[in-house]
């Protein structure tokens, strides 16, 4: 699967966070998120791998109660079945990658 760089796709996962499948396979699955200023992204777990980089801005992402500030250029990897939530302390974009693809991040026909 190639798929070209485009404005649109968006899904407005929650206030303040918007979400865009990128490009999936039969294991991966390669998602953007961006990340409004003052929101935070609730403690929550999935079975699936999620490993991540910090493109822009600055979070603090906790994984298994473990705070960590993240700024530009920093990546995570959090397992599967692992609780982890963020605060955004400024706009961000992050770009994950999950294993295996997540069935409900695939786009609807």
């Amino acid at each position: 699967m190639v798929k070209k760089a485009s404005g649109d796709g968006y899904i407005q996962a929650m206030d303040g966070i918007g979400r865009k499948t990128l490009v999936y396979g039969m294991n991966t699955m390669m998602t953007e998120f961006r990340l409004k200023k003052g929101k935070t992204l609730p403690a929550h777990k999935h079975p699936q791998e999620q490993t991540g980089y910090l493109v822009s801005g600055h979070i603090i992402l906790t994984i298994d109660g473990e705070p960590y500030d993240m700024k530009p250029g920093d990546s995570w990897s959090i397992p599967g079945n692992v609780e982890h939530g963020a605060a955004i302390l400024e706009d961000s974009v992050a770009v994950e990658v999950f294993s295996p693809a997540r069935e409900d991040y695939k786009p609807q026909a």
